[in-house]
């Protein structure tokens, strides 16, 4: 069974880190409100820096409620939901288990999944664990993200429901073995990138790759 344990939200904010100011996006809270989600993030919702962060193919970010135990052991703290700077948090929708080009109906909105969600430094910087995107990587743990197909009311606590699963059956988990791991596995390449759901970075990244290995193998 599927359950969104919370929506979260949060604009951009100082945080002093190293006695040094840091602006980031990565702060969000429960709402306790229903929200619209509009084709490029939700409503009180933003992002600090915008060539990395948000946009069409990143407007939703979702984690799994499930690796928030995980994360408490490591990290020696009790977290609340929105500790990964989720937007939304959800129980019964894993990395294995869901693939790129997935749709959802999210509360009155229609979403789909477009590539694994990839931790940066201001995780680190949140939590004073430099070491933290890179063990988010290597357990997979990683939450993923959705584009906005159709727009729509988004409530406190929305029913998710599967709309379609895509045929090319590339799960979050596969794409990330790729893209960290199985990192010289052409035909894995290959197959990724024949799903046209995914997002253009992962897309530019993967094409990349694949013409160096190409290219290396002649």
């Amino acid at each position: 069974m599927v359950k969104v344990t919370s929506i979260n939200v949060g604009k951009p904010q100082v945080l002093i880190v190293d006695g040094k100011e840091l602006i980031t996006g990565i702060m969000k809270f429960p709402s306790d409100a229903p929200l619209f989600l509009s084709s490029i993030q939700l409503e009180g919702d933003g992002q600090a820096d915008l060539a990395v962060h948000g946009g069409v193919d990143k407007a939703l970010c979702v984690y799994c409620q499930e690796h928030y135990s995980h994360w408490e052991q490591v990290l020696g703290e009790k977290l609340e939901y929105g500790a990964f700077g989720e937007n939304v948090t959800v129980l019964g929708l894993l990395e294995s288990d869901v693939c790129i080009g997935d749709r959802y109906e999210l509360g009155a909105a229609l979403v789909e999944v477009t590539q694994p969600r990839q931790p940066c430094f201001k995780l680190a910087k949140r939590y004073g664990r430099v070491d933290l995107p890179l063990m988010v990587q290597k357990t997979g743990f990683t939450g993923f993200y959705f584009r906005v197909i159709r727009e729509g009311i988004i409530p406190v606590q929305p029913d998710v429901r599967l709309v379609s699963r895509h045929p090319g059956g590339v799960t979050v988990q596969l794409a990330n073995q790729l893209k960290y791991h199985d990192v010289r596995n052409i035909e894995g390449i290959k197959r990724i990138l024949a799903v046209e759901e995914l997002s253009a970075s992962w897309r530019a990244s993967f094409s990349k790759r694949l013409i160096e290995l190409e290219e290396a193998n002649v």
